[in-house]
């Protein structure tokens, strides 16, 4: 079998380590923008012959139908996800199975009834947050006959004592991927009502809460998107929930400090002209910001995925907890933020391939997944999934 993996960027050479490593597939093509640096990184790493390396075009539909075009079973796709419309149409224009980490965007939706009815499985949403997040939700709500509230947590942050800069932050994907999810906004159920974040509001203090995580610390919340589509895909009105929300994590001070930078409009997303220059303010800052900030050669990060879920079972009141607490791997250098996203992404693959996961149409990780197979891929990959049942 071929599977396709289309961008070799921070996530994306964690995922073709584990397709090359982990057996499945007789071939790997690779492709990304830079080719050079692509097939430097597969001699580096020792591929040899598993691995095709190819260029891809993100700007050009073409050079995508192209690669899919060379009869890949399924395809990874790590690109930016601008690109995943032209992706799932390449895909189906093929015939291809397809695996992504990016929010279903509107055109991808459009997309399903064909999908389906080509006989074909997309997989979006297998990464970390959201991904694993989605998969330890359905199961948490499985474990209980009636749901009163939700709290599902995803971050990538540096462990104790590696942040040492003024954000208490280092990059483990794109900055400028960061800072447009920090003007996002987010829906969620707070005390029984439906509450709209704006852009503007994700770090005001009323919107804002802290969680402790054992072993770790005391870390910030605040709104992760819209949590209501996810509820409502699970089968539950969210209307009826008392409290439902997904969040990011950050350590202490962070979101103060994003609060203001948002009220001086550094983070809105428009020209600004500078000497006759004109640039994107958001851009702007993301570009300086991120060589201050990158993560060290020998610093680890930590991954935290956190879903916390009450209600009833059997009659009695019970809470749910399922966690995942995953740290950088300094001997293969991948990063928690790598391991979370890539090797999540591989496992759909293979999982599709060789037949676990068999239904056909466009899927999701809340209800599609089995919970179980999941969880053993992930612990083979030395990430580990705890689950606690307790009276709430």
């Amino acid at each position: 079998m071929i599977v396709l993996l289309l961008g070799t960027g921070m996530q994306g050479r964690a995922a073709l380590h584990d397709l090359c490593l982990r057996g499945g597939f007789a071939k790997v093509i690779a492709a990304d923008r830079d080719l050079e640096g692509l097939r430097r990184h597969v001699a580096e790493r020792g591929y040899g012959g598993r691995v095709a390396c190819e260029p891809v075009d993100t700007d050009d539909p073409r050079s995508i139908a192209r690669l899919m075009a060379m009869r890949p079973q399924v395809a990874v796709d790590l690109l930016p996800s601008r690109c995943s419309p032209a992706v799932g149409a390449a895909a189906l224009a093929a015939g291809v199975h397809l695996v992504n980490t990016v929010y279903v965007l509107p055109a991808m939706h459009a997309l399903a009834g064909r999908v389906a009815a080509a006989g074909l499985t997309f997989l979006p949403e297998f990464g970390m947050d959201p991904g694993i997040d989605l998969v330890l939700l359905g199961r948490a709500v499985g474990l209980l006959d009636e749901v009163e509230t939700i709290d599902s947590y995803g971050a990538g942050v540096p462990e104790p004592g590696a942040d040492d800069n003024p954000l208490r932050y280092k990059v483990t994907w794109t900055f400028a991927g960061v800072l447009r999810a920090y003007m996002r906004g987010g829906r969620l159920v707070r005390d029984g009502r439906i509450v709209e974040i704006p852009p503007r509001g994700m770090f005001s203090p009323e919107n804002v809460h802290e969680v402790d995580i054992p072993g770790l610390g005391r870390f910030e919340a605040y709104a992760n998107g819209d949590a209501l589509p996810y509820a409502e895909m699970l089968g539950i009105d969210p209307k009826r929930l008392r409290r439902l929300g997904r969040y990011s994590f950050r350590w202490p001070g962070h979101c103060a400090f994003w609060k203001k930078l948002v009220d001086l409009h550094l983070l809105d997303d428009e020209p600004l002209a500078v000497g006759g220059v004109t640039v994107n303010k958001r851009e702007f800052l993301a570009a300086a910001i991120e060589p201050w900030i990158r993560l060290g050669d020998t610093e680890r990060d930590v991954a935290v995925i956190r879903v916390a879920a009450e209600g009833v079972k059997d009659g009695q009141r019970k809470r749910v907890v399922l966690q995942v607490v995953d740290f950088r791997d300094l001997e293969s250098g991948f990063t928690a933020m790598n391991r979370s996203v890539g090797y999540t992404a591989a496992i759909g693959a293979r999982m599709i391939a060789d037949g676990r996961l068999a239904r056909r149409g466009l899927l999701s990780p809340l209800r599609d997944i089995p919970y179980g197979e999941f969880r053993a891929e992930l612990e083979r990959r030395g990430i580990r999934v705890s689950e606690e049942t307790s009276p709430a």
